[in-house]
């Protein structure tokens, strides 16, 4: 029987493109319906998308396959933005009040707008996150209501190359699939995987992807850094590759044979391990391959972590990715970042049902698309797959129309990305706002200067007839003497 209602979640992967569709009951639990995966290793690299038609073909064909699955029309989907292009900047934006003034929730819009107007060079602010507001030299989260002569905002800028978001929304205008939301897919992760006292306390969550990884950085339940690093488990696999064999027999040793540790007495010297039938390497070289490429990675995560924040990871760091299966990886992290509290994130923290065995084997590889269909709050589900087209573009309205009105009902969430429809809309909304204040400007300049002008005018007439009288006494009088 088809669903009548349902979320869908895509992901887009450096290696594949996932899409998940599930329900949500009223106690947040999940119940997949549905995954789909397709390669995506050919036009996304590093989490970029470099092929617009090939992406949005992939795309399509995981739409249609999940609604041959569910029988049901899809007319929305939510959607992941990562990788490589994805950086954090801190900003910081100042008001000036005159006098001491109490600080109004427009004002603290105000600044937040003003942050959102930065511009950056072939950069998108794809989100901000609040760090913390200065009242005058007081910080405080929620400023409103607090006398002050100066107001200061400071913002966690999330970037990406604009190349990046604008394919990215070319794509799915291609494919004809209307989007539901676009989520920062690393911080849909974190709100999935960390518990509220690692946010609070301090934490490092660490995603480790085939090509990518990615670090967010969180204290005092507020995101403090995100970066992502351009390399990832991939590059071990690429490393044993070097040895001259196929990168799939590559990953196959890794995952047999590779350990991000090992102990110095239990290295085995005379020990080899097969490469293919006729060949094999020394248990010691295969050692070093793997654990100096995976040491150069958690170097680089290490110095990803603001230095601020260092000594301050009182909830530790959480591993998750399919790269944080491989054996002794806590050991490895714990020995370079000094560092014991180190937990490995298997799966999300919301409970899931599911009979797919992607889900079930709760390996950190689908926690991403299960975080992302957690974000979800909006019916995907049409009518049934046979009663009409899939891709029919009367759908996308109703769509957005159905998104809009749910935003005027709450306040935008962190980590939520405006489509470049939506920021196409928040720009004439602006415009059209700009237009009405310099009308209303202009009015009350042009009613003021009408003003000037009548009492001008007035005093011209008045001082015009006093002089007039003057001269008019000053002639009767003098008429008055002669005679």
């Amino acid at each position: 029987m088809a669903a009548k209602e349902f979320i869908v979640a895509i992901e887009l992967g450096s290696s594949k493109m996932t899409g998940i569709a599930g329900t949500k009951n009223l106690d947040g639990s999940i119940n997949v319906l549905a995954v789909v995966k397709e390669n995506s290793s050919s036009f996304i690299h590093k989490g970029v998308v470099y092929n617009i038609d090939r992406t949005a073909q992939c795309l399509s064909n995981i739409v249609k396959k999940l609604t041959m699955q569910l029988k049901t029309e899809i007319t929305q989907v939510y959607v992941g933005v990562g990788g490589q292009s994805i950086r954090s900047l801190r900003n910081v934006i100042t008001k000036n009040l005159a006098m001491e003034t109490k600080v109004t929730q427009d004002m603290v819009i105000e600044l937040m707008d003003a942050n959102r107007n930065m511009s950056y060079p072939d950069q998108e602010i794809l989100d901000a996150a609040v760090q913390e507001y200065k009242v005058d030299n007081q910080y405080q989260m929620d400023p409103v209501g607090i006398q002050c002569k100066r107001l200061e905002g400071n913002f966690l800028n999330i970037l990406g190359r604009k190349t990046f978001y604008n394919n990215l929304n070319r794509c799915f205008e291609t494919a004809g699939v209307a989007i539901a939301e676009m989520y920062l897919a690393p911080l849909a992760l974190a709100d999935s995987v960390l518990t509220e006292a690692e946010k609070r306390s301090g934490c490092a969550l660490v995603d480790i992807g085939s090509d990518t990884v990615t670090v967010s950085v969180y204290s005092k339940n507020v995101l403090r850094h995100l970066s992502v690093l351009p390399l990832g488990s991939g590059n071990i696999t690429k490393d044993i590759a070097s040895l001259q064999i196929e990168e799939n027999e590559a990953e196959k040793m890794k995952l047999k044979y590779g350990s991000a540790y090992t102990e110095s007495a239990d290295i085995d010297n005379t020990m080899m391990l097969p490469i293919d039938q006729e060949r094999k390497i020394e248990s010691h070289k295969f050692i070093e391959i793997v654990e100096s490429r995976l040491e150069e990675i958690i170097e680089n995560v290490l110095h990803q972590i603001p230095t601020e924040y260092t000594d301050k990871l009182l909830g530790g760091i959480i591993l998750t990715g399919g790269g944080s299966n491989m054996k002794n990886i806590e050991k490895a992290f714990a020995n370079h970042a000094h560092i014991d509290k180190i937990r490995i994130a298997k799966f999300v923290t919301q409970t899931v049902t599911s009979n797919n065995p992607e889900i079930t084997a709760r390996n950190g590889m689908m926690n991403t698309v299960l975080g992302l269909l957690a974000k979800g709050d909006m019916n995907c589900a049409g009518g049934s797959a046979a009663d009409g087209d899939l891709f029919t573009a009367a759908k996308q309205p109703a769509a957005a129309a159905e998104r809009t009105k749910a935003r005027q009902a709450i306040e935008t969430p962190t980590g939520v990305v405006r489509t470049e429809a939506e920021k196409q809309q928040a720009e004439e909304e602006a415009r059209r706002k700009r237009e009405e204040e310099e009308r209303i400007a202009r009015e009350r300049a042009e009613e003021e200067e009408r003003k000037r002008r009548e009492e001008r005018k007035k005093k011209s007439l008045f001082y015009k007839c006093v002089n007039g009288l003057k001269r008019l006494g000053e002639t009767m009088t003098k008429e008055e003497t002669d005679n």
